[in-house]
């Protein structure tokens, strides 16, 4: 194969239609935009939705739901989660600062202990915030559950 020999491979280059104006061109009159319209005219954009003065899909369909500012956002860490990190570093006491060093929070987080998996050792822990089944399955087996007070993230 030679230099000379290349060519690109079929249907890959498309030549460029070069839109002419009047009789002469081919493309009559209207320079083949058709008869009249938005389209026709020069400096023609469609808006996003735009359905040609039908009522576009975003507005036929109705709002529903609503987003609450003052909802307060935790990151949940499960029970199964804590006794995983209490026998692979070996704490007894579990805060937030532990959390973050190990990988399970950032330190903006607001920390909720959820009640999935089961507890095998007693272990202290202070957080922002527990589930009552994880509440009784720490207190059950000897361990402190306890409620530290949040800080308050500037959003």
């Amino acid at each position: 194969m030679k230099l000379n020999e290349l060519k690109p491979a079929k249907g890959s280059v498309k030549t460029n239609f070069r839109r002419g104006r009047g009789q002469g061109s081919g493309g009559g009159g209207t320079a083949t935009r058709g008869h009249k319209g938005a389209q026709s005219r020069s400096g023609y954009s469609s808006k996003r939705g735009f359905e040609g003065g039908q009522m576009p899909l975003q507005r036929r369909l109705p709002k529903f739901g609503f987003k609450n500012i003052n909802r307060i956002e935790h990151r949940a860490i499960n029970l199964d989660t804590i006794q995983n990190l209490v026998d692979t570093i070996k704490v007894t006491e579990i805060t937030c600062e532990v959390l973050i060093k190990n990988g399970l929070a950032h330190k903006l987080d607001l920390v909720k202990i959820m009640g999935r998996g089961e507890l095998k050792s007693k272990v202290d822990i202070k957080v922002h915030a527990f589930t009552a089944t994880a509440k009784k399955a720490i207190e059950e087996k000897g361990g402190v559950a306890t409620v530290t007070e949040a800080v308050v993230k500037v959003k």
